[in-house]
């Protein structure tokens, strides 16, 4: 191994330059049928802030891939597990953080209200679910990363049926078309939605049973559209 320290073509070495700090911070997103699109904000460490509440996030430690630091910042701060976030977009307004210089490169990711709501539940006190329209005021950027989240997910959605494969195996029109109201914040025409996403979709050749009503034809999604 060559003994040289590396130079640019300054002279400089990669020490001589200043280096922000990195940090991840990740919009966990839940649609309820009932709430609307719910993101998972967690109280910070220092509670005494008039800005308590914020996305869970923490600072790139040395060694650790971001995709690690997410996962832990998941992990101690909302005590979700086994997720799978995507890289949303860099934050680098030198100003977005008063305590100094730094990125955040955020995430998000779109879970069953069912896989976050335990967690609301079990820590009252630290974990917290609000409604999409009411996430504001929060800490540094965390406003403008929710709402870049929230736009991401709504338009994957209007794309296509449930990309992100929420439903179960097999599902009815009503409940997918619920499902996308939560996340598109407003009602959708039954008879409209139904002509967009059917094509999209396998029947199942089945029916809901002992339902009231009158059954309901159960789809699955298409394997073309995954």
């Amino acid at each position: 191994m060559s003994t040289t320290e590396y130079r640019d073509a300054a002279g400089r070495r990669l020490v001589d330059y200043p280096r922000p700090s990195v940090a991840v911070d990740t919009a966990v997103l839940a649609p309820d049928p009932d709430r609307g699109l719910l993101v998972l904000l967690v109280r910070r460490d220092s509670a005494t802030r008039t800005d308590a509440w914020a996305l869970p996030g923490t600072f790139l430690h040395e060694g650790e891939t971001l995709a690690d630091a997410v996962l832990r910042s998941l992990d101690q701060k909302a005590g979700l597990r086994g997720q799978a976030p995507r890289q949303l977009h860099v934050f680098d307004d030198p100003r977005r953080d008063d305590r100094g210089w730094v990125l955040s490169v955020a995430h998000v990711v779109l879970l069953p209200t069912a896989a976050v709501t335990p967690v609301a539940e079990d820590r009252p006190d630290d974990v917290q679910l609000r409604p999409v329209a009411e996430a504001v005021g929060l800490p540094f950027d965390h406003d403008d990363i929710v709402g870049m989240a929230v736009a991401r997910v709504r338009a994957a959605y209007a794309e296509r049926p449930d990309p992100e494969r929420l439903m179960p195996e097999a599902f009815t029109l009503r409940d997918l078309r619920r499902l996308h109201e939560a996340v598109a914040g407003h009602r959708l025409q039954p008879d409209v939605f139904r002509r967009q996403v059917k094509d999209q979709l396998v029947s199942t050749g089945e029916a809901t049973r002992g339902s009231v009503g009158r059954p309901a034809e159960l789809f699955r999604h298409s394997p073309s559209t995954g």
